[in-house]
C-alpha cells in the first residue's frame, strides 16, 4: 500500500497557480510597507486632495481657510488675513482663540500644535465641544498642508504670548519656540509654501483664484471680514485682481447673488432670500435666489450650495431640500388661488433659469470624499425644507402680483416641458416605424441630427465599454464583429449580402452608392474608434475605405472622423495622464513629470481593456478627447481614388510595386 500524503499544517502549504511556491515568487513580510505620519500623503496626494493639478493644489489653501473660518462661524475670530507673498508663499492669519501649544495628553513629549500639523487625524472637530459646527471634519486638512508643503511656518498668538514653529514637507524643523510677550494679537497664523516635488516645477498659486476662493467665504458668512494683500509682482499683466482689498458683506447671500446676476431681467422685481438663526444646535440656513426671464447671460440658471462655508459643486440632500421646497410651495400656491395647471409643476420647470445660492451650517455633516464635492448628510433636506417653507409661503402671499407672475412663467415651463416630451416621444416612435435599426445599436436619445454622433467600435467588449462612458443623450454606440469586409475588391453581390454593412448603413439612416441622400444622415458626426494598434488600424482603413466608396458625400461634407485612444497610462502618485503613441509617452516622461518620480507604465491592448471612466476621459467627452477628420480636397480626389484601388483593391501586384517603391521611406517598424 502507497504511503499516504503528510497532511497540511496550514494554508501556507498551499501551492500558488502553476505550482510555483509564494516563497520562491519573491513576494513576504518584507514586501509589507507600512507609512507612518504623513508618508501617505506624499506617496498618495490624490486620495487627500483629489489629484496633483492646480486645482488640487488651491484646495490646500481651502483646507486653511476652512480653519480660520471655523473660528469665526464659531464666534471666536471677526478679522481673517490672507497674503500671498513675492516668494509664492500663503499666509492665512486669524484672530481667534489659537491653536493650544500645551503638550497633548496622548503624546507627552509634543505640543498639541505639533500633532494637529503632524499627525492625520488630529483635530478639535470630532466632537462639538470645541466647535457646534465645522467644515474640517476629519483632523487631516491642515496636516495635509503640512505635508505637502516644502516649508510651512505657524504662529500662535494665546495668553499675550507669541509661539512659532517651522515645518518642510511634514517633518519639524526644530521644537517650538516661544518668542516672548505679545500685545493686541491673538489667534494662528499659517505661512505655507506648496512642495514642486508634488505639483511640478512651475506650478504656483494664482492671485485671481484665491481672491476668488476669498471672496467666496466672505459672502458666506457675513459675521467676518477678510483681508487680502498679494505682493504685485504676483499678479499677472492684464489681471484685475487687486493688491490690497477688504472683504465684508453685510447681507451676505443676497449681496453675492446681486453681484452675479448684475442688471441680467428677471421674472420678480425682488429676490427671494432670507437665513434662520440657529437654535437648539438643529442647524443654520441661508439662501438668495430669482428667476431669469431668458436666463443669464449665457447659461441658463444655476445652484451653487455650501455647507459650514464649504463648497459642494456636487450638491448633495441640502440641494434636495431647496428644490423641493420651492416646488411644492409654489404647487401649493397654485392650489390656493385656483389654478389646476401648478399640479404639474417640478423642480425641473423652477430651478430651469433660476439662479440659486443656499448656504447651511449643521453639526457632524457627512460628504462624499476628502475634497467635500457632495454633502449627504440625510439631515440636511428636513433642515433646509422647514427653514425655508414658511418663509417663501409669506413671500408669495406679501405680493400677489409678483407671485402670480412667479406661477405663471413656472407653469410656462412646464407646458413646454411636456410638450418636448411628447414631441421626442412622437418623433421616436415615427423613426422606430421608419427603421428597423440594428440590435447591436445603442442609439442616442436626441432626435435631432445636430450634435449628435456615433461611435463605430470594433468587437462586443470594447462596445461595451463605449455604452458605458458614452453620453446617451447625444452619442450612440455600434459594435462590429471584428473586420469589415473589403469593399474595393469585393464583388457586387458580396456587398448586397454583407450584413455588417447592411446594419451600418441602417444605423446611420442612408443607403450606399447612388440611394445615398446626406440629409437623411441620423448623426452630426460618424467617428471611427478602434484600438490603438496594427489591427484597429487595419480595420479603421477598411472601414474608411468602404465611407470613401459606398458614401463619398460623407466625407465631402467632412463628416468622417477617427478617435485617438490612447496605447499607454502613465501613473505616478494621484497624477495620471495618457500618452497616444511610443513617442508620446517619451515625452512626456521626460517634462510632464519629476525625473526622479518612479512612472508607473501601463498599456492598452485594446478599447475592451479600459475602463468605462478612462475611455470617456481619453477617447469619448468632446471636452478632453482628440478626433481627427478625414478631408478630402477636390482637387486630391483622383490621386486618392488610385491610392485606395493600389492599396486595397484586387491587384495585389500594384500593391507590392507600391511597397518597393515607397520602403526607403520607413523609418521604423513594429513587427
Amino acid at each position: 500500500m502507497a504511503a499516504s500524503a503528510a497532511p497540511k499544517t496550514s494554508l501556507f502549504d498551499d501551492l500558488e497557480p502553476g505550482g510555483i511556491s509564494a516563497a520562491s515568487s519573491g513576494y513576504s513580510a518584507k514586501d509589507i510597507e507600512v507609512l507612518e505620519g504623513l508618508e501617505p500623503v506624499r506617496k498618495r496626494p490624490g486620495m487627500y486632495i483629489g489629484g496633483t493639478d492646480a486645482r488640487a493644489m488651491h484646495h490646500l489653501f481651502a483646507e486653511v481657510l476652512d480653519n480660520a473660518m471655523d473660528e469665526a462661524v464659531a464666534g471666536h475670530a471677526t478679522r481673517i488675513e490672507v497674503t500671498l507673498d513675492a516668494d509664492g508663499a500663503l499666509a492665512v492669519t486669524d484672530n481667534g482663540r489659537g491653536i493650544p501649544i500645551d503638550p497633548h495628553p496622548k503624546y507627552v513629549d509634543k505640543s498639541a500644535l505639533e500633532v494637529v500639523m503632524t499627525v492625520l487625524h488630529a483635530g478639535g472637530k470630532f466632537s462639538d465641544k470645541a466647535y457646534q459646527t465645522s467644515g474640517g471634519l476629519h483632523g487631516v486638512g491642515v496636516s495635509v498642508v503640512n505635508a505637502l508643503s516644502d516649508r510651512m511656518e505657524v504662529e500662535v498668538a494665546r495668553d499675550k504670548r507669541l509661539y512659532r514653529m517651522v515645518f518642510s514637507r511634514g517633518i519639524p524643523q526644530g521644537p517650538i519656540e516661544n518668542l516672548g510677550a505679545v500685545h493686541n494679537r491673538r489667534g494662528t497664523m499659517v505661512r505655507f509654501h506648496p512642495d514642486a516635488e508634488i505639483f511640478g516645477d512651475g506650478a504656483s498659486l494664482d492671485p485671481a483664484r484665491l481672491f476668488r476662493m476669498a471672496r467666496s467665504k466672505a459672502y458666506l458668512f457675513r459675521g467676518v471680514e477678510i483681508r487680502w494683500k498679494c505682493a504685485p509682482e504676483r499678479i499677472r499683466p492684464g489681471d484685475l485682481t487687486p493688491v490690497e482689498e477688504t472683504l465684508c458683506f453685510p447681507n451676505g447671500l443676497a449681496d453675492y447673488l446681486q453681484t452675479t446676476i448684475g442688471e441680467a431681467p428677471t421674472v420678480t422685481s425682488t429676490m427671494f432670500a432670507g437665513r434662520t438663526a440657529q437654535s437648539g444646535g438643529h442647524g443654520a440656513v441661508e439662501w438668495a435666489m430669482t428667476w431669469g426671464v431668458r436666463g443669464f447671460g449665457d447659461r441658463d440658471g444655476f445652484l451653487h450650495s455650501y455647507c459650514n462655508t464649504i463648497p459642494t459643486p456636487e450638491g448633495g440632500t441640502h440641494e434636495q431640500g431647496l428644490r423641493s421646497v420651492i416646488a411644492k410651495g409654489l404647487r401649493s400656491y397654485g392650489e390656493l388661488i385656483g389654478d389646476k395647471k401648478a399640479a404639474q409643476i417640478t423642480a425641473e420647470d423652477v430651478f430651469g433659469t433660476a439662479a440659486a445660492l443656499i448656504s447651511v451650517f449643521v453639526r457632524e455633516p457627512e460628504f462624499v470624499g476628502q475634497t467635500k464635492d457632495r454633502l449627504a448628510t440625510a439631515e440636511a433636506t428636513r433642515i433646509v425644507e422647514n427653514a425655508i417653507r414658511d418663509p417663501f409661503d409669506h413671500w408669495l402671499g406679501a405680493s400677489p402680483k409678483e407671485a402670480r407672475a412667479l406661477l405663471d412663467w413656472a407653469i410656462a415651463q412646464a407646458d413646454d416641458r411636456l410638450k418636448r416630451r411628447k414631441e421626442k416621444e412622437v418623433q421616436r416612435q415615427s423613426a422606430t416605424r421608419k427603421l428597423r435599426l440594428p440590435g447591436k445599436l445603442a442609439d442616442c436619445s436626441r432626435q435631432d441630427a445636430v450634435g449628435t454622433e456615433i461611435f463605430i467600435v470594433e468587437g462586443d467588449s470594447a462596445g461595451g465599454s463605449a455604452k458605458q462612458a458614452r453620453d446617451r443623450n447625444t452619442q450612440a454606440v455600434l459594435p462590429l464583429r471584428g473586420k469589415i469586409l473589403n469593399v474595393a475588391s469585393a464583388g457586387g453581390d458580396k456587398l448586397a449580402g454583407n450584413q455588417e454593412l447592411s446594419d451600418l448603413a441602417l444605423a446611420l439612416g442612408v443607403a450606399p452608392g447612388s440611394k445615398f441622400r446626406l440629409e437623411d444622415l441620423r448623426y452630426e458626426r460618424v467617428i471611427i474608434m478602434t484600438d490603438a494598434d496594427v489591427d484597429g488600424a487595419h480595420i479603421a482603413a477598411l472601414l474608411a475605405t468602404y465611407f470613401f466608396r459606398a458614401m463619398p458625400q460623407l466625407v465631402h461634407a467632412g463628416r468622417l472622423y477617427v478617435a485617438l485612444p490612447p496605447l499607454y497610462r502613465l501613473t505616478h502618485g494621484g497624477k495620471t495622464l495618457y500618452a497616444k503613441d511610443e513617442a508620446h509617452k517619451d515625452e512626456l516622461l521626460k517634462t510632464a513629470f519629476n525625473p526622479r518620480a518612479k512612472v508607473e507604465i501601463g498599456r492598452f491592448k485594446g478599447l475592451g481593456e479600459m475602463m468605462p471612466a478612462q475611455l470617456k476621459v481619453t477617447t469619448m467627452n468632446p471636452a478632453t478627447r482628440t478626433l481627427a477628420r478625414l478631408v478630402i480636397p477636390e482637387d486630391d480626389l483622383p490621386s486618392v481614388g488610385e491610392l485606395v484601388e493600389t492599396l486595397m483593391g484586387r491587384k495585389p501586384e500594384l500593391r507590392f510595386k507600391w511597397l518597393q517603391e515607397n520602403a526607403r521611406y520607413a523609418e521604423e517598424l513594429d513587427v
